[in-house]
């Protein structure tokens, strides 16, 4: 094993650097929340409400690392241009794995390191959307995936900025705003476009008789309503999220039911679907809990939609998808490994554990459960793929 290996292609770099991130970012999530709940310690007084600096964290720091390493590999192949030389990844990783670790020393009494993390994964981010804006440019077959793509991280950059600006005069809106920007316009549309058009790839090539559907007028609906919906939660208007969350709940079951295979398929393809059957579920708990909302004034579910979205949705395609291009890229079977598997069920539970915790009557004790319960679940498969790309392809091959 050796580090040189890591520059050898950006999913390698920017997987390394995410696998990282998400276990740091959320084993001091995990013991800040165990200090609330027990008592036992206390957590050094941090610059932001730690709950929003968890949020931050998931959604601009350790998501991103993830979708930068994937984006900055396919971007060039979706358009038929040369790999990326690693001056250009480089800094994005440097931008987002430098930033996650000052911000989180920040939490440990070192001050400046929150604005010097701030300021680093803003460089991260701007290196990483600059070269995927030259992509562009490029692109002479007009890859609408990608500009969509492309969009959600402009908006993302959006959000990143508004956290800065929160940060630098106290005004919470703007904390408001960058934790809706980053999930509702940033993420979810990155995620939804990459599944509109690899997930009936992937089924066709290993179900025989499996018909595509990839119809852009849905990918262009989606973010209508998803643009819809940010407007109506930045105005607080709750009463009536509904109205697009109900849509979105149609829309996304009327893509699932298109895009799963009706035959036999393989693992590896199973747990695509099964992690984005959680998006259905998501906007079921989103439109309830705008309904009840609007007849007694209530938030009865909480944040349960949102944790159904990022644990469920969100971590569930991420140990799939991030399995598959390791395994393919790194010259494996395509075929999910025992600590994939273990780690895709027991986020499952981890999931349902965390939408449970809304209600649940000891609702701190099961905060603190889940959150461990994602360090376990993760922790073998971080293991596994951060052995991989520290070493030489399995097949002999570059890259």
């Amino acid at each position: 094993m050796s580090a040189r290996h890591l520059l050898q292609a950006p999913h390698r770099l920017m997987f390394f650097i995410g696998a990282g991130n998400v276990l740091l970012a959320m084993l001091w999530w995990a013991a800040w929340l165990t200090a609330q709940y027990s008592g036992g310690w206390r957590m050094p007084e941090i610059a932001v409400p730690p709950g929003w600096l968890h949020a931050f964290l998931m959604q601009y720091l350790v998501l991103p690392s993830f979708i930068f390493g994937f984006l900055l590999t396919v971007f060039p192949r979706w358009m038929g241009l040369p790999d990326l030389p690693r001056w250009r990844y480089l800094p994005v990783g440097a931008g987002l794995m430098g930033g996650q670790l000052a911000i989180l020393l920040s939490t440990l009494g070192w001050d400046a390191g929150f604005t010097v993390g701030l300021w680093m994964a803003l460089a991260g981010w701007l290196a990483g959307v600059g070269t995927l804006g030259r992509l562009l440019l490029r692109d002479t077959a007009r890859t609408w995936h990608a500009r969509s793509c492309f969009a959600a991280l402009l908006l993302g950059c959006i959000g990143l900025v508004c956290f800065l600006v929160f940060v630098l005069t106290g005004d919470a809106w703007y904390a408001f705003a960058s934790i809706k920007l980053g999930g509702v316009v940033m993420l979810l549309p990155i995620y939804l476009t990459v599944a509109h058009r690899m997930f009936p790839f992937f089924a066709a090539n290993a179900v025989p008789g499996y018909k595509p559907w990839r119809p852009m007028a849905w990918l262009g609906t989606v973010w209508g309503l998803l643009l819809v919906h940010l407007l109506l939660e930045l105005r607080h208007a709750y009463p009536w999220l509904w109205l697009p969350d109900a849509a979105l709940l149609i829309a996304s079951s009327v893509a699932l039911w298109h895009w799963w295979p009706r035959g036999r398929m393989p693992g590896l393809l199973a747990v695509l679907f099964v992690g984005t059957a959680w998006l259905p579920i998501t906007f079921a708990l989103y439109t309830a809990q705008s309904v009840i909302y609007l007849l007694t004034g209530e938030f009865v579910l909480g944040r349960a939609p949102m944790h159904a979205m990022f644990i469920g949705f969100f971590g569930s395609v991420l140990v799939a998808m991030v399995t598959r291009v390791t395994q393919g890229h790194s010259g494996r079977p395509l075929k999910m490994p025992a600590l994939a598997w273990f780690a895709f069920a027991a986020l499952q539970a981890v999931a349902v554990m965390r939408v449970v915790a809304e209600i649940a009557p000891d609702a701190l004790f099961w905060q603190v459960a889940s959150a461990i319960g994602w360090l376990l679940a993760l922790l073998p498969w971080v293991a596994r793929i951060g052995r991989i790309y520290l070493s030489p392809r399995a097949d002999g091959r570059p890259g």
